[in-house]
């Protein structure tokens, strides 16, 4: 409704300004909208493409190839410019959409799970490419997704309807409202398990793992994560890794609504060296 391809079945709204209803035409020529399922023809180049959609915008010639060319680069599809559309991979359809919701400078954009099916190579790049368009370009992107977990720092806003619940804010904001981080560790030597936990109980309430390890809510949040590694330094203690859990927007969705978001995973997680030497840190960011 918002852009315009649907009438709404009841109420007002406006975008840019422009009423959706009376104001159609201004509404489109002030947004760019790159829905789920990209409309590309598989003839066509990704050079001609963006041509012709420049055209349709009514771009004057003289400007068009001029950015087609900016928006190829980009994208990132200069080298596959000339190549036909259905020879592209998932991620290269998707850059090319979006780069098609651009041709005309748009001051807001309505992107509709973009990243839908992409490996996470292309999903990282498009995800940076959509925080530069919102944080250095200052265009106001409306973004629909279920990866919940990607970082971002921009408000959020869900509308659960099963529930009737609708939830806004920033994604510190709402993780806050499920509670703070928390710090795990494995001891390099289990059997040592009593002497870690008297070094981390002034910290809060342990959970011990079956494997050994000892988990510590840390209601000063990231900030005391340096008084866990010196209070454990401090009482000679060795540690084999070290993990910060944070709440992750999955965590407050599934808190609030009793469900799992669709789509939502963990990725990967890659260790770096802990301080001094004593194993390996690992972070987990939500």
């Amino acid at each position: 409704m918002l852009t315009t391809l649907l009438p709404p079945t009841s109420g007002r709204a406006s975008v840019g300004g422009y009423d959706i209803v009376r104001d159609g035409a201004h509404v489109r020529a002030s947004i760019g909208a790159a829905l789920q399922e990209a409309a590309l023809d598989a003839i066509l180049t990704g050079r001609e493409h963006l041509m012709l959609q420049g055209t349709l915008q009514g771009i004057p010639r003289s400007d068009r190839a001029r950015r087609t060319q900016e928006l190829l680069e980009r994208v990132g599809l200069s080298e596959a410019a000339d190549r036909r559309v259905g020879g592209y991979s998932g991620g290269m359809k998707r850059r090319l959409d979006l780069a098609l919701a651009l041709v005309h400078e748009p001051r807001i954009l309505f992107l509709d799970e973009p990243t839908t099916g992409l490996d996470l190579q292309s999903r990282t790049a498009l995800w940076a490419e959509v925080d530069r368009l919102a944080h250095e370009d200052g265009i106001t992107v409306f973004l629909t997704t279920q990866y919940s977990r990607r970082r971002t720092r921009s408000p959020t806003a869900w509308d659960h309807r099963p529930r009737a619940y609708r939830r806004r804010g920033t994604p510190e904001n709402l993780k806050a409202e499920i509670g703070h981080p928390t710090v795990e560790v494995l001891p390099a030597d289990v059997s040592l398990g009593d002497g870690f936990a008297s070094a981390l109980e002034g910290f809060g309430k342990l959970v011990r793992g079956e494997d050994g390890s000892i988990a510590v809510q840390l209601p000063g949040g990231e900030a005391q994560l340096a008084e866990v590694v010196r209070a454990l330094d401090a009482a000679g203690l060795h540690v084999a890794s070290l993990h910060l859990h944070q709440p992750s927007l999955d965590d407050v969705f599934l808190a609030k609504t009793g469900r799992k978001l669709e789509g939502s995973s963990d990725e990967a997680e890659e260790p770096v060296e802990a301080p001094s030497g004593r194993g390996r840190r690992g972070r987990r960011g939500g």
